[in-house]
Parts: structure tokens; C-alpha cells; sequence
């Protein structure tokens, strides 16, 4: 858990705050965003305005002429947003109860790059950071896949949030017309505001869990001793404070990272706290300017998504952020990972992973960690074969 107070329900704070959210198997035909977490659940249904440029919603906020705004963001700054003044917004104080995976087989899959182009990149990247191209550099791949039966949108939502122990999970209509979706479990929250109070817990360092207690004590142990995975933690908590004293005072991080688990991984995790300066500030503003982070991009951050555009496919939104503003300017993104685009069709799904480079990364340990990675939204299908 964050350990942040939960969102709250009240009217004078969260204006659109509707009755609970009713969300089952099969979503209301109304709703465009769902997002779950230990604290809460929000979900947003119906379109009183779409934005496609950030600077757009920013005014509706400001202006009162949209009372809350929901949706995702991009990893490159440059292509366009997904973002949302709903009809109504509903948030309760209970995450999503998750369900049971409804399997799913495989038609076709294709992974880009392949997993021997993947170890290449990462050879490429890690010599590239030990010239002084970059300190961290995050490297990422795809895997496309047709799955049967065809997915439902309100069912993978409920598998997902099913399969971690916050129950994190998420979902964003990417169109505004319910064809394509956005959906996940990430793990990892951006940034989170509430008043003056502005949180943020970065994740970044991972390792597989075991399949009994005793490996699995031995991942955690060894994650928490490793120098590289410290080294690549310490990079994004850097990155955060110096980006929260732009807008924030008294912002506090543990000197020591904190070891959390999800359903598949072994995290470095830390908890980071301060007190924006200006209540005007929203979250949107926050998230605008934290991410990407290190821990999704690299750093410096200028260098390391210039080396990231060079050597991948477009990200899209993948390690972009996914997330609410109210009019007060509260709310919560999250950093999109861990997460699955699902084609209009419901049967074309494309997946990402990625991992942090270092100068002490190794290729194949780099390859088995997306490989794990992956297996948050392959489990959430129904698919053991990884």
C-alpha cells in the first residue's frame, strides 16, 4: 500500500462524487475510465468534452468548465493525449473485488523485437551507458497477440484488479466510443494529491517471485542486497525530489527503499511525501511534469528517451500515465505499465514489459525480466504458457 489516506467522498472536496460505482463483468455502455486502488475505486461514464491537447483540459479545469478530467498520457510528450471531461464521476473508498480469469488460448503472437534483437538492444544500450550516453536507460518490447473467445473489457478489468493484492487495475476507453482500450494493474503511482498533501511511490528494481517460499525469500533477499537494482531505485527517487521542489516544500523520502511484492514481482519501492505550494497546482500539472520517469525512461531524461526513440518501436501509451483531476485539482495517476491495448476487434491485444539498463545489466537477465513482467496481463487472460 502507499500508506495515503483514502480518497475521499466528500462532496465539498470531490464535487462529482457520485453513489457507488456499480462495475461488473460487463461495464456500463457509459463508462470511459475505471481505476482501482486499495484505497478506492473512480469511475468516470459518459463524454461532455474529449481533449486532445493537454493545454485544452489544463483550461476546462481552470476555467470550471469541466468539473473533473480522466484519461492517459502518453510516454512521448509529443503525440497526443487521451483525455476526458466525463458526465460523472463516482468514487468510493473500496477497490474493485477482482474475479477469476475466464481463459483464454492463443491464435497468433509475434513479439517486437524478437527475444534474440531484444538481448542486442540491451548489449547495444548498456555499452551506449558505459561510454556516458546515459546513467539509466528503461528498454521495452512488445508482444502482439489474437486471443479466443473474445475479451471483455469489464471482465480483464476485474481479472486484473483480482490478480495483485492492492487491487490496483485500470481501464480507459482510448477513443471515446468504447472501440479501443487501455487497460492494466499497475503498481505504481505517479503522483497523488489531496489539498496541499502531494504524494508519489516510485517503483523501480525487480525481481521474479519464486514458486515456493523458500525461492521466494531467496528473489526478495537478493533484489534487496543488489547494488544495480539500488543504484537504478536511487536514480527515479532523485528525479522526483528535485522535480517535486520545483512545485512543493518539505518533500521527504526513507533513505532506504521499502521491498514490496505484487502477484508475479519483487519491487523496490519508496514512499515519497510533500506539500505543494501553490493549492492551484492540480495533479494533472504534477504528472505532466514528473513523468516519465526513470523508472519508465531513464536518466538524464532528456538523453535517455532520445536513446529510447532510437531504438524502439513507438511506445504509445505504455509508460505514459493513467489517471483523474477533480476541479479542486486532487486526484491520482498512475505510471501505465503492466498494461494491455485491446483492439476495437476484442481479439488483437498488444502487451508491453520493459526493464531499467545500467552499466551492470545483462541481457538475458534484462529479456527475463519483461518476460516476467508480462505475465501480469497473461495471467489476467488466462494464459500460463510463459
Amino acid at each position: 500500500m502507499d500508506g495515503v489516506p483514502p480518497v475521499p467522498t466528500d462532496p465539498d472536496r470531490h464535487p462529482v462524487a457520485d453513489a457507488d460505482p456499480d462495475v461488473h463483468a460487463e461495464l456500463d455502455p457509459d463508462t470511459v475510465f475505471v481505476l482501482s486502488r486499495p484505497h478506492g475505486t473512480v469511475v468516470a461514464r459518459g463524454v461532455a468534452a474529449g481533449f486532445s491537447d493537454v493545454g485544452a483540459a489544463q483550461a476546462a479545469l481552470a476555467d470550471g468548465s469541466a468539473s473533473a478530467v480522466v484519461g492517459a498520457l502518453p510516454f512521448d510528450t509529443a503525440d497526443a493525449p487521451t483525455l476526458i471531461a466525463p458526465e460523472s464521476v463516482a468514487v468510493t473508498d473500496t477497490p474493485l473485488p477482482g474475479i477469476t480469469p475466464t481463459p483464454h488460448g492463443i491464435v497468433t503472437e509475434s513479439t517486437h523485437p524478437s527475444p534474440d534483437e531484444h538481448r542486442r538492444r540491451v548489449a547495444e544500450v548498456v555499452e551506449r551507458i558505459r561510454r556516458g550516453d546515459a546513467e539509466k536507460v528503461v528498454l521495452a518490447r512488445s508482444v502482439d497477440v489474437r486471443v479466443t473467445p473474445r475479451v471483455e473489457i469489464g471482465e480483464l478489468l476485474g481479472a486484473l484488479a483480482g490478480g495483485n493484492p492492492e487491487h490496483n487495475a485500470f481501464a480507459v476507453d482510448l477513443d471515446r466510443d468504447g472501440s479501443r482500450w487501455l487497460l492494466g494493474a499497475s503498481p505504481e503511482l505517479l503522483v497523488r494529491k489531496r489539498g496541499r498533501e502531494v504524494t508519489c511511490h516510485p517503483y523501480a528494481g525487480t525481481a521474479a517471485r519464486g514458486a515456493d517460499s523458500a525461492s521466494d525469500d531467496a528473489a526478495a533477499a537478493a533484489l534487496t542486497a543488489s547494488t544495480k537494482d539500488r543504484v537504478e531505485h536511487a536514480h527515479v527517487v532523485d528525479h522526483l525530489r528535485d522535480r517535486l521542489a520545483r512545485w512543493c516544500t518539505d518533500v521527504e523520502a526513507p533513505t532506504e527503499p521499502q521491498l514490496t511484492a505484487t502477484g508475479e514481482l519483487w519491487h523496490l519501492a519508496t514512499p515519497i511525501r510533500a506539500t505543494v505550494r501553490d493549492e492551484a497546482t492540480t495533479v494533472l500539472d504534477l504528472a505532466l511534469d514528473l513523468g516519465p520517469t526513470p523508472a519508465v525512461g531513464g536518466t538524464p531524461r532528456d538523453a535517455a528517451v532520445d536513446i529510447i526513440a532510437e531504438t524502439e518501436e513507438p511506445r504509445r501509451f505504455y509508460a505514459g500515465a493513467v489517471g483523474w483531476c477533480d476541479a479542486n485539482g486532487d486526484g491520482e495517476w498512475m505510471v501505465a505499465i503492466r498494461c494491455v491495448e485491446v483492439a476495437a476487434d476484442r481479439e488483437q491485444l498488444r502487451m508491453w514489459a520493459g526493464g531499467g539498463l545500467v552499466a551492470a545489466s545483462d541481457p538475458d537477465a534484462e529479456l527475463a525480466e519483461t518476460t516476467a513482467k508480462l505475465r501480469t496481463v497473461r495471467s489476467a487472460l488466462g494464459i500460463t504458457d510463459v
